[in-house]
């Protein structure tokens, strides 16, 4: 079995997706195979196995087997599980404890992301303990956060938030493309990740959703005070949206953590009430603008300076036409990350930053 090298954040992950390899539940994998500098040795889906994952969903760009079984997953040479599956309130199905402790038998490091731990399980602890093997439960937080204190208003680095009309709209992908995006117009710009998969792809950051909440802005501010001092500009991951009952308390807590000088606004195209109970209807986005700048402004002003755009399941022709309209709309500058807006975006938020 390979080993990860000292030093090195590299992995070569063992995907497993369950059967949801194509689903919006298979959000953490998705994010991983896509974003994510490590190999992809395998992916574990009984559904779709015996093809190719590139065959499988092209539009992750990466080519891995996708096996039944860990047992045919662990001929690939891993060196970590994943498990790639956000289950409905984080949950961790029985049966994936046998699947699990084979990995830990065969040396694998395992990563979890979900919120049921892997070190409230006396029987995976003692046998990880007893192979030497690493049991990350990504979303604990650390110890010791404190509370808001306004130092992230301080810090030399110019800061940029996404934020949401609603959950699962794609604030992790457009904060990692326009971090991209800045680092290639030679901008020397970090992703700060908030959330289970964006640490697993940065390999640093805090899980707000498990921070308790007095401390969620302190959390925030936490990981701009301790990006790295050669950043120019930090991409901050934002999370849920001011319209999810469940998640407005995280939102707003990131917003005024964070201190971002810069908003972008992320939103699905059509979607106009969000996707869970109560299933509250979403206001005009040039509400959801002016509200979200109205809650920065006790700290300092941050314009959302564009729209970014999820056009997902439309063609190329429908993008185009809903882009052009969001645009009359807001008077902003919008696009999808995903067809290669970008560069056009992230020209929008240097603007806003003065630059």
């Amino acid at each position: 079995m390979a080993e990860i090298e000292e030093g090195s954040p590299v992995r070569s992950w063992l995907v497993l997706t369950d059967g949801y390899l194509t689903e919006r539940n298979a959000k953490t994998a998705h994010g991983v195979i896509h974003f994510a500098p490590d190999r992809i040795a395998a992916v574990v889906d009984p559904e779709h196995a015996g093809r190719d994952l590139i065959d499988v969903l092209p539009e992750l760009g990466r080519s891995a087997p996708v096996v039944a079984t860990v047992a045919e997953g662990l001929k690939h040479d891993p060196t970590s599980l994943l498990l790639g599956v956000a289950t409905p309130g984080g949950w961790m199905p029985d049966h994936w404890r046998a699947w699990i402790a084979e990995s830990i038998e065969a040396g694998l490091e395992i990563a979890n992301g979900l919120h049921t731990l892997l070190a409230d399980d006396a029987e995976l602890v003692a046998l990880a303990e007893k192979k030497g093997v690493r049991l990350w439960d990504v979303r604990v937080p650390p110890e010791g956060i404190p509370l808001f204190s306004g130092k992230s208003l301080e810090v030399p680095q110019r800061t940029v938030l996404t934020v949401g009309s609603d959950c699962a709209v794609g604030k992790m992908t457009v904060t990692l493309a326009l971090t991209k995006a800045a680092v290639e117009a030679g901008v020397k710009a970090e992703f700060v990740a908030t959330g289970q998969t964006g640490i697993l792809i940065a390999g640093r950051g805090i899980a707000v959703d498990r921070v308790i909440s007095d401390f969620t802005a302190g959390a925030a501010e936490q990981l701009v005070l301790e990006s790295d001092p050669e950043s120019q500009v930090l991409l901050v991951e934002g999370q849920g949206s001011l319209w999810h009952p469940a998640f407005s308390g995280v939102t707003l807590g990131l917003l005024h953590g964070s201190a971002p000088e810069v908003q972008v606004l992320c939103h699905q195209a059509g979607r106009e009430a969000i996707e869970e109970p109560p299933f509250t209807r979403l206001p005009s986005l040039n509400d959801m603008v002016a509200t979200y700048e109205m809650m920065a402004r006790p700290l300092r002003p941050a314009p959302v300076a564009c729209v970014a755009l999820n056009t997902g399941g439309l063609s190329d022709e429908q993008a185009n036409e809903e882009i052009a309209r969001i645009e009359r709309e807001t008077g902003l500058p919008t696009g999808d990350v995903l067809r290669g807006d970008a560069p056009k975006l992230w020209t929008a938020v240097l603007k806003a930053l003065g630059g």
